[in-house]
């Protein structure tokens, strides 16, 4: 009984490494070395599963390309010409803002479309700028340091949302496929469209989930230009 449960401490490994924010490459090598000799595999065995599983999922690590495409493009001025685009539409709001982007994150996952990591390619680059000069058009002023932390997180979230929860309802995009993998291993024959079927309640809930914390976003920051 002791054994069967000293195969959780790769898991045991991952949350306390990721709990004191170590490097998280690092911490899930150590934990699946940790739990492959558990398992009595040899360390040659255990680096052999490692590597095809990274050259499995190679696919997912593909928007390091656009990393420099994003940088020149934000070194000649994308972010400022981002928010005078946004400074002209005077119905603009931080929430309604990230309300259309995490749902055009989520279809975009939908038609089974990999547009790259969102936070290097749109977040920084586009929707964040374009979020702080909505909020310091309606303030007519440059916003203090705890709102722009405050649309950091807002604009993060809405990413996350969308990008996580969207991904998941397509049959061929790389986390249905990696979940259909895992679970084909472990002798589970489920396909790909079943996973879609059962991630469409997820996605919908994260979608009203989002909506209303944007629009209490911008409620919150109302009251705060009221004060102001």
């Amino acid at each position: 009984m002791n054994h069967e449960w000293l195969k959780l401490a790769g898991v045991a490994i991952v949350l306390v490494g990721l709990t004191l924010r170590l490097r998280p490459t690092v911490v899930v090598v150590i934990a699946g070395l940790v739990s492959a000799w558990i398992a009595k595999l040899s360390f040659v065995e255990s680096l052999s599963i490692i590597g095809r599983s990274f050259v499995d999922n190679r696919l997912m690590t593909l928007f390091i390309i656009t990393l420099p495409a994003i940088g020149l493009m934000e070194r000649f001025g994308l972010q400022v010409q981002a928010g005078r685009v946004i400074r002209r539409v005077g119905a603009a709001s931080v929430g309604r803002l990230l309300i259309l982007y995490q749902c055009f994150r989520v279809l975009i996952g939908m038609l089974g479309l990999r547009l790259g990591a969102g936070h290097p390619t749109f977040v920084r680059p586009l929707t964040l700028p374009m979020s702080i000069a909505a909020e310091e058009q309606h303030r007519g002023a440059e916003l203090d340091e705890r709102d722009t932390e405050l649309i950091k997180s807002a604009n993060a979230a809405s990413e996350n949302y969308g990008n996580f929860y969207g991904q998941n309802l397509s049959p061929i995009m790389a986390g249905i496929l990696l979940v259909a993998g895992v679970m084909k291993g472990l002798g589970y024959d489920l396909s790909t469209w079943r996973l879609v079927l059962f991630a469409i309640p997820i996605a919908t809930a994260s979608v009203v989930l989002g909506t209303i914390q944007f629009l209490l976003l911008d409620r919150r920051l109302r009251r705060h230009r009221e004060r102001t």
